[in-house]
């Protein structure tokens, strides 16, 4: 078991990315006092060596840095006891990184909360998903005091490949979100690709092998065009993890006057595909709104009335 006496760090939020960063942690060997709401997802972080804590006090108590990979900001709000008499004793004296995707607003008025009570605050959003967490392949997205991101970095070498410094606290999640908006729309082409190659009667392993030799092909489209051509839509990134993140994006591009069609368009998919009871597969089953939509004709009737209208005459 690992000592836990000596510069212990906390981890916070055990789901489909927290627990396997943990897992890099612990064993690149590293004493981490770990929690989650779900008491089993601790299992093979003590079987590694962590200490379990019974409570999110606990880690704190325990701890001077505390990772926090949580699944919304209703939830970081809860286990922080924000706005309680609690609150203030959990982070003054100590260090926390929060990895967790939230929007900008919410990020800065935490921080300046946690500091206004003697805490530090790194906002570290990470791009990736199960699989890169698994490898600690992640990439590092940090934000705050430059002095206080430095002091973290070294800490976050096993679960991120790369740790990019962004800018003041806000910067780290809005690169985020541009990094989403080109992963959301590029996954939502790809699975438009494929069905298309479907529709015509195409083989999709010939369609796999075909994209994975060409330019286009990345690590990323080959793991989502083989889970395409075998129906496999097991989780490695969440439909409802990206359909929140396509809407956090949205709103942002709305708010800031930014023109971001392709991703108002990847969200009504998303939103679709939630819709169909996909909440918890891979974000790749976005392929089931487009099947949906072939199966009612929309898109069929959508490309009649171009025709019939004419190219300049798309937009209302």
């Amino acid at each position: 078991m690992t000592d836990t006496s000596v510069s212990a760090t906390g981890f916070l939020g055990l789901g489909v990315m927290g627990q396997p960063m943990a897992l890099n942690l612990v064993r690149a060997g590293t004493p981490l006092v770990v929690w989650n709401r779900s008491p089993e997802r601790c299992m093979p972080l003590q079987a590694a060596g962590a200490e379990v804590a019974a409570t999110p006090t606990e880690v704190f108590s325990r701890t001077h840095s505390v990772i926090l990979m949580l699944v919304d900001e209703a939830a970081t709000d809860a286990v922080l006891g924000r706005g309680t008499s609690d609150f203030p004793q959990l982070v003054a004296g100590r260090t926390l990184i929060v990895t967790s995707s939230t929007t900008p607003e919410y990020s800065r008025a935490l921080a300046a909360d946690i500091q206004a009570h003697g805490g530090k605050y790194v906002e570290a959003p990470v791009s990736g998903s199960r699989v890169p967490a698994e490898q600690g392949a992640l990439v590092g997205m940090l934000a705050g005091d430059q002095t206080v991101v430095e002091a973290v970095r070294p800490l976050l070498r096993p679960v991120c490949c790369e740790t990019v410094y962004c800018g003041p606290v806000g910067h780290a999640l809005q690169m985020k979100f541009a990094v989403n908006l080109y992963l959301n729309v590029m996954l939502a082409g790809l699975a438009e690709a494929a069905h298309f190659a479907q529709r015509q009667g195409l083989d999709l392993r010939q369609f796999q092998a075909v994209l994975n030799a060409g330019p286009m092909a990345s690590s990323v489209s080959r793991v989502k065009v083989a889970k395409l051509a075998a129906r496999d839509f097991s989780v490695q990134a969440a439909m409802s993890d990206a359909f929140k993140s396509a809407s956090m994006i949205s709103a942002a591009a709305s708010n800031s006057g930014t023109a971001a069609p392709l991703i108002a368009l990847t969200r009504a998919l998303l939103g679709e595909t939630v819709a169909l009871g996909a909440s918890r597969e891979d974000m790749i089953a976005v392929v089931r709104a487009l099947e949906a939509r072939t199966a009612a004709g929309q898109d069929a009737a959508l490309v009649g009335d171009v025709r019939q209208r004419g190219p300049l005459e798309v937009e209302e």
